[in-house]
Formats: structure tokens, sequence, C-alpha cells
């Protein structure tokens, strides 16, 4: 690449939703009168849903002038607003009772919906993620099928099932279906951070407690699938893990080796403590943690920091896929091209290009050509990305522009 030329930015992490009223004409009519009593009595208590930037999260024609004055072309699109007979934003919110299902799956339907309209407003630009609930595995996947022959392209939502959610764990066979119909329809497995994190209570310490829990709650799905044998038993299977860090998954990936060339080995001594422990996972599994990673696994990078960045040969440089995380305040917006020179500056070009938009195009299915038309206007130059960043900007949120850092323990 020259030093003039463009990186097409895709951005792996953005969020939206709809304003929350906007939601009823989306819902099946039977829920009208039910959305209504709970939208008039709903208090959100989320304060950037509440501000004047809030329409960032469906305001299309806003968010594309945004996105592009930040060197971004295209996005993947997760949830962000409280959809119809949620207490919060779906992410964060616990796994629905028997009594709540219905009308909780009637609003990510809607949610869906409303989606689909949305990705529709910005054509080739944005690959929506759609959601489902686990309470309930044949209603799932239809509407796998259903939101995949809408458009969302962005693949699934998948729930994380926290301790005492009541939902089987995300190694049992139970899923199967699930899994099954995204390997067929090509349709990537999303995990995001703060969808698997159990209910940590009021005490003082407990927001301190889940920034520290809520990416290892969230890795969890990584080795339920693998050594639930998903990914064996459905080779087409994709999963995505999104804004959880990136610097954890080399020690964890050797970790997991461990415990499984550990297991499988004392598995054919019978007799011995750990044999029970092992018994069947070699047939179970197939390849083993790092293969699986290599073959079916990416990462939704967001905002990746400087310390991450030598690992990502170990990691995978056809594994990493950079996020922005607009609107959210932690995102790079409006320094974006700040954030990247921070992780970027001096690699070579065609690394940076692979981790600031090719290896998403490919995962989620977005055209190059279409995308670097919009780039040649709008995208950073090589020679800019090329040039280290001094001082971040003074009133940047991003953690990427924090000083130090170091690789997680997970």
């Amino acid at each position: 690449m020259n030093p003039e030329d463009r990186y097409t930015v895709i951005s792996a992490d953005c969020h939206a939703g709809a304003d929350l009223l906007d939601y009823r004409p989306y819902l099946e009519s039977k829920h009208h009168d039910a959305f209504d009593a709970w939208a008039a009595a709903y208090v959100n208590p989320y304060e950037d849903l509440l501000a004047d930037t809030a329409d960032r999260n469906w305001n299309s024609e806003r968010r594309i002038a945004e996105l592009e004055a930040d060197g971004i072309v295209a996005e993947v699109v997760f949830p962000n607003t409280i959809p119809p007979f949620f207490p919060s934003a779906s992410l964060m919110a616990p796994a629905p009772t028997r009594a709540e299902f219905e009308q909780r799956w009637a609003g990510l339907r809607a949610h869906n919906r409303w989606l689909a309209d949305f990705c529709a407003a910005a054509p080739g630009r944005r690959a929506g993620v759609f959601q489902v609930l686990l309470n309930d595995v044949d209603e799932a996947v239809r509407e796998i099928r259903r939101a995949h022959a809408a458009g969302l392209t962005g693949g699934l939502l998948l729930p994380g099932t926290p301790p005492g959610s009541g939902l089987p764990e995300l190694y049992s066979s139970v899923y199967d279906p699930i899994w099954a119909a995204c390997a067929e329809l090509g349709v990537p497995v999303n995990h995001h951070a703060g969808s698997a994190s159990p209910p940590l209570g009021e005490e003082p310490a407990a927001r301190a407690v889940f920034m520290v829990e809520t990416t290892w709650f969230s890795h969890r799905a990584l080795w339920h699938l693998i050594f639930g044998g998903a990914f064996r038993r459905h080779p087409g299977l994709k999963l995505v893990l999104t804004e959880q860090g990136s610097g954890w998954i080399p020690g964890v990936l050797d970790m997991l080796d461990y415990y499984h060339g550990r297991l499988v080995a004392a598995a054919t001594k019978a007799g011995t403590a750990e044999s029970k422990f092992g018994a069947g996972l070699a047939d179970s599994m197939g390849q083993g943690p790092s293969a699986a990673w290599a073959e079916h696994c990416y990462v939704g990078a967001s905002f990746m920091r400087p310390h991450e960045v030598p690992l990502r040969e170990r990691i995978g440089l056809d594994k990493i896929m950079w996020g922005s995380d607009y609107p959210h305040d932690e995102g790079t917006y409006p320094y974006t091209r700040e954030g990247l020179r921070a992780a970027y500056a001096g690699l070579p070009p065609a690394e940076v290009a692979a981790m600031a938009g090719g290896n998403a195009a490919r995962v989620y299915g977005f055209d190059l050509d279409r995308l670097d038309a919009l780039a040649a206007k709008a995208g950073p130059t090589v020679a800019e990305i090329a040039e280290p960043l001094g001082s971040p900007p003074a009133d940047a949120t991003s953690p990427v522009f924090a000083r130090g850092g170091s690789v997680r323990v997970w």
C-alpha cells in the first residue's frame, strides 16, 4: 500500500437500538396494550439513553455522518437500548423467568424487526446482530432462520448462562439445533461482554467485582463450546468473542490445551483419580482447543490496546477485528484515527488493513469493493495511521488512550 492509500475501516463492535416507544410498531398487536402500560411506567436507568446524544442509537443519518467523519465506513451492530418488557438493556438483563418469557421474547423479536429496517437504511454498511433467548431452543432456531432471511448479516447474539440462570450450560447438547442452524446458514455466533455475568447485588463492591469478573464470565462460552464438542459436530460453526479484550487469548489457549492434553491422557489410565474427568473427552471434542480456535473463532477486539498488539500473531492476524464501540463513552469516537494510531502505528499496512476491516468483511460478509469506494473519501490514510501518537486527545475517554496497561489474566 502507498502512504496516500486509505484504509477501509469496519467497526466490529457498535451498538444501536430504537427509542423506547418506536419499538411499538414492531411488536405483534396482541402485545400493544401491555406495552403501553409497561412503557408508561418504565423509568430508564441509563443517562446516555436520556441525553441529547441518545439518538445516535437510532438516527441513521447522524450515525452515518459521525462514523464517516471518524473514518469508519461500515459497522457490526449489537443492541444497546431497552427492548420492550425488559428491565434493562438486553445485554445486561438476566434470563427471563417462565412467566416473563413470552413478553421478553416478543420484545426481542420487535428489536430484530426494527434492526432489519435500520440496516436496510444503509445498504451494505451495517451487519445487524439479532437476538434470541435460550429458554426455548426451537423458537430460537425459527428466529435464526427468520432473521437471516430478513438480511441481518451480523449473526446471532448468544446470551450467557450465568450461575442461577436456570438454563443448561452452553456445553450442553440441548443447544445443538442452534449450532446446526448457524453452521448451515453461515451465521456467526457472537458473544458480547456483559451478557453472561450473574447478578451481584447492591453492595458497594458489586460494581468493582463486576468489572473484574465480567470478561471471565463472557470467556466461558469459548471453553464451553470447545469442550462440549460443538465445533466437532458442526464444522461450519463460527464463534466471535466481542469487547472482551484480546491479550488474554494466547494464555487461555495454552491453559485449555494443557487441560485437554492432561485429561485425554488420564482417560487412558483406568483406575487413576483423574481418569473419570477425561473419559470420553477426546471423542466428544475432536480437535484440541488451539486447533478449534484457529479454525472456528474470532475476536471483536474493541479499541485494541497497544499492549495487546504484540500478541497479534499468537492470537491470529486473521482473527482480530477492531471495533470502535460507538456510541459508548468508552469507545473511540470521535478519535478513532488517534485510537488506531495508538494501537497500530509502525505495523505493516497489510496487517493494519486486515485488523481494521478486512477480517470483519470476511466474517460478516461485507462487500469490500463497495466499501473501498467509500473509504477512498472517508478512510484514514496509511501515512496517518503509521505516525505514532504522542499525547492522546485531552478529552478522550476510551481505554485505548489510558497510560500503561498490561495483558489480562483473562
